[in-house]
C-alpha cells in the first residue's frame, strides 16, 4: 500500500506524467508534445516504438504528435529520427520534466504557418507594438497603455517590477538590494537572487519547449531583441510574478543563507501544477498574437 501511495504522490509531484498504452494522444488529435524519459526510442516494422527502463513496449502514433521532449536517460536510433522526420514530428532534447532545455531537431518538411504568422507580426513595426501592448496589458491591466510607444511601456515596466521587489520584500520580511545575475557567478549571489535565476531558467526550458512543439519560433520577439530567445523572454515575464518572484521571496527566510536546489525545484514544479502552466501556454500565445486577424488568414 505504501508503495502504491509513494508512487501516488511522485505522480502528482510531476509535470510531464510516464507514458502508457492507456495514456496515449488520441488520433483525432494532433498533440502538442509528449515527454519521454529513461529509455530508447527504436523502429519496429517501420513503427516507432518506446522501450522504458523497466522494459514496457508502447508503440507511438507519431503522426499525431507535433514535438516529442526526450528527458534523461533516453537513445533514439537513426531509423527513428528518419521516421519521425517524415511524419513532421520534431525533437528536443531536454532536462527533467523540461525543466532545462538543451536542443532541437525539425524536420525540413515542419509546418511553418505559426511562425510564419509570428514573423509577419514581429516584421511590421505597427502591429510588433500592438502585439507587446497586449502582453503588458496582461501584466499591468490598469496601466494606460493607449498610444505608448515600445520604450514607452519598457519604460512603465522597468518601475513597476522594483515595485513588485520591493512589495515582496515587505510582504516576507526580506532585506532586498535589487536584482543581481552575472552569467556564470551563481553563488555570489544572494539566496533570493540564486532562486530567482534558477527558477527563471527553469520557466526557459518548458516555455522553450512548448513554443517548438507549437510550430512558432523563439528567436521572434515583441519586447526583449538582442538576446537569443527573445519570444521565450517576453512570454517568461507573463508568469515570472506567481511562479518565480514569489517563489524566490517565499523561500528565502526558509533556506536560512543555505541555498537547496532539491527545494526549489519542488516547490517550482508543485507552482507549475497548481497555476496549469502547460495548459495556460498555448491558449495565452493565440490570445497573445490573433488580434491580427489579417495576417494570421493570410497564413492559410
Amino acid at each position: 500500500m505504501s508503495d502504491i501511495s509513494s508512487f501516488a504522490n511522485e505522480r502528482n509531484n510531476r509535470l510531464l506524467i510516464k507514458i502508457t498504452r492507456e495514456n496515449l494522444p488520441q488520433v483525432k488529435d494532433k498533440y502538442p508534445f509528449l515527454y519521454l524519459e529513461r529509455g530508447r526510442l527504436v523502429i519496429d516494422d517501420s513503427s516507432v516504438k518506446w522501450i522504458d527502463c523497466d522494459c514496457n513496449v508502447v508503440r507511438l502514433p507519431i503522426a499525431t504528435i507535433n514535438t516529442v521532449l526526450l528527458g534523461p536517460g533516453t537513445t533514439i536510433t537513426h531509423e527513428a529520427v528518419k521516421v519521425m522526420a517524415a511524419a513532421n514530428c520534431s525533437v528536443c532534447w531536454v532536462g527533467e520534466d523540461s525543466l532545462l532545455f538543451y536542443a532541437v531537431g525539425q524536420s525540413p518538411t515542419a509546418d511553418s504557418r505559426n511562425m510564419r504568422t509570428q514573423m509577419l507580426l514581429a516584421a511590421d513595426k505597427k502591429k510588433s507594438v500592438e502585439v507587446a501592448r497586449r502582453m503588458f496589458a496582461r501584466r499591468f491591466p490598469l496601466a494606460k497603455l493607449a498610444g505608448k510607444s515600445l520604450n514607452e511601456m519598457m519604460g512603465m515596466e522597468g518601475y513597476r517590477v522594483r515595485q513588485l521587489y520591493e512589495q515582496h520584500a515587505v510582504k516576507y520580511n526580506v532585506g532586498w538590494k535589487g536584482r543581481c545575475f552575472q552569467p556564470g557567478k551563481f553563488e555570489i549571489g544572494d539566496i533570493t537572487n540564486q532562486v530567482l535565476t534558477s527558477a527563471n531558467a527553469a520557466l526557459y526550458g518548458i516555455l522553450t519547449s512548448a513554443i517548438y512543439s507549437m510550430g512558432y519560433s523563439p528567436h521572434i520577439g515583441f519586447i526583449h531583441s538582442g538576446s537569443p530567445l527573445p519570444f521565450v523572454y517576453d512570454l517568461a515575464d507573463l508568469y515570472k510574478e506567481d511562479l518565480c518572484v514569489d517563489l524566490a521571496f517565499s523561500l528565502t527566510l526558509e533556506m536560512a543563507g543555505i541555498y537547496n536546489r532539491a527545494k526549489v525545484a519542488s516547490v517550482f514544479r508543485k507552482r507549475v501544477i497548481e497555476m496549469d502552466l502547460l495548459g495556460r501556454i498555448g491558449p495565452d500565445i493565440q490570445d497573445i498574437l490573433e488580434g491580427d486577424k489579417d495576417a494570421r488568414s493570410t497564413c492559410k
